[in-house]
């Protein structure tokens, strides 16, 4: 799952025809079948920072796949065409990260990173998952305090205790009751990959291929198992836990690991000799530092004018080192705020994306978190795991484990969360990056594990979030567009060094 930053900047025709006289949820075991689907209108796409040669559409899907003949909603789709239909091989679905990414620009964006001849195999497809942007949007009109990343992703108080955060849990599930609609209830990962297969049959494919990133690999997961014998080339990138029991709660805990396996490269860059952002001299000095600032902000904060909330506290401070580790281009604004506050001043407050955009991109992320699994309801249920991860990750102190609005989530999860096996085509190639704070390496060894023959995975020594085309290295970049492009898959498990 990525952070709340990657999110503001996931999925065709399957409507089930069950045959029954009253309506059945559909599950991983019933998938449901698709009518013939409308071919898309394509249009020039509205707004702007769109490549000229991206098109617009909209596929209607059911809100609700047990009620298929009921209402429908729109879900935006984008694409831009191959750039040589003599060596067109289908389509490649771009799956967002999140949950609450929008893809819609994904064509136009990071589609243009493919190289040559991908672009040249493939129509590139993007789309705004259901909720999202301009997929039939929603919003919980959450209090503009609790947008802010130390409130989307609760962290315990400064005592480790969680009383607030259960306080604040039944504040925004309610507010998520009385304010998102019918919809809200029915995002969830299993309707996106449905919405993934009523997009294919629209575009009148057989099977498609995909390049999913981060929550992506999940829905993608998801719709590989429901809909095995759709898929082409698929490629997982940051891979999410498919663990079946916790679903979205696994993808949180990971974060602990995630800042564990990275946050040792942070200490390197940022205790070099000649680097104008040193914050340490040698890069054993680093985490001590960061662990000392921290407990000093919990205790004194500094006033932060404009910022959410409008002090640097110490979650504000631990908040900023996972987004950070993200991304290794991160790592300097990191050093300065750490340097800022080590006397006792911060820089100029980051700038929030629109309220508007973070009220929609929240609702879509709290819905799929809490509509995919069941969370405990008790606060009894986070006590006991909280003070254990703040007791063995002290950079993450508890968030991971902690609750956050699906404790109190007024509705109940729909469908069993679907189980990712090794049953169907071996076409899917995994790449991870080692070090990854947000879908850490062991995360990704469970998918790999769940998928047996079905996968190949590259493992790269690198450190970041997002590893093809971002923040991986030549050899497993070559290695996934070698695949989209000819087919031709790592036969074991490698390790791009």
């Amino acid at each position: 799952m990525t952070k709340i930053k990657r999110n503001a900047a996931l999925l065709a025709a399957s409507v089930a025809v069950l045959g029954l006289t009253a309506p059945m949820a559909a599950t991983a075991s019933t998938p449901v079948t698709a009518p013939t689907a409308k071919s898309p209108d394509w249009q020039p796409c509205e707004g702007s920072g769109a490549d000229p040669r991206q098109e617009c559409a909209t596929v209607d899907v059911p809100m609700d796949y047990a009620d298929p003949d009921g209402k429908q909603i729109g879900i935006a789709v984008s694409r831009i065409p191959s750039e040589n239909p003599e060596a067109r091989r289908g389509a490649l679905l771009l799956i967002p990260g999140g949950p609450g990414g929008s893809g819609i620009n994904n064509p136009s964006g990071k589609g243009q990173k493919l190289p040559q001849e991908v672009r040249d195999t493939y129509d590139l497809i993007g789309f705004d998952p259901r909720g999202l942007g301009r997929s039939a949007p929603v919003s919980c009109g959450f209090a503009h305090a609790d947008l802010a990343p130390t409130g989307t992703r609760p962290w315990p108080a400064a005592d480790g205790t969680i009383t607030g955060n259960m306080t604040a849990a039944q504040r925004t599930s309610d507010a998520c009751a009385r304010n998102g609609g019918d919809l809200v209830r029915h995002i969830n990962t299993a309707n996106q990959a449905r919405d993934l297969d009523r997009i294919r049959a629209a575009l009148g494919e057989r099977k498609v291929s995909a390049w999913a990133v981060s929550y992506g690999t999940y829905v993608g997961a998801v719709y590989s198992q429901l809909f095995p014998h759709r898929t082409d080339r698929i490629v997982f990138d940051s891979n999410d836990d498919p663990d079946p029991t916790r679903v979205s709660r696994a993808w949180i805990a990971g974060h602990e690991q995630g800042v564990e396996d990275t946050f040792p490269e942070f200490a390197k860059w940022a205790s070099q000799s000649g680097n104008p952002d040193r914050v340490a001299r040698t890069a054993a000095e680093a985490r001590p530092l960061f662990l000392r600032l921290a407990a000093e902000l919990d205790r004194k904060p500094i006033p932060w004018p404009g910022a959410n909330p409008e002090e640097l506290n110490g979650n504000v401070l631990r908040q900023t080192l996972l987004n950070a580790l993200d991304d290794p281009d991160d790592f300097p604004a990191l050093a300065k705020l750490i340097l800022a506050a080590g006397k006792g001043t911060v820089p100029a407050a980051p700038q929030a994306p629109p309220e508007q955009l973070m009220q929609n991109v929240v609702a879509v992320g709290s819905a799929v978190l809490c509509n995919d699994v069941e969370w405990p309801r008790s606060a009894d249920a986070y006590v006991k795991e909280v003070a254990k991860s703040r007791a063995a990750y002290p950079l993450t102190a508890g968030m991971p484990r902690n609750a956050m609005l699906c404790a109190a989530w007024q509705f109940r999860p729909k469908e069993a969360p679907v189980r990712i096996t090794d049953s169907g085509p071996s076409n899917i190639l995994m790449i991870q990056n080692e070090r990854d704070p947000v879908t850490p390496l062991s995360g990704a060894l469970k998918l790999r594990t769940s998928l047996g023959n079905r996968a190949t995975m590259v493992t790269v020594n690198s450190t970041g979030h997002d590893a093809y085309l971002d923040n991986g290295n030549k050899c497993g970049d070559r290695t996934v567009s070698r695949y989209l492009a000819t087919g031709e898959r790592p036969g074991r498990d490698v390790y791009c060094d």
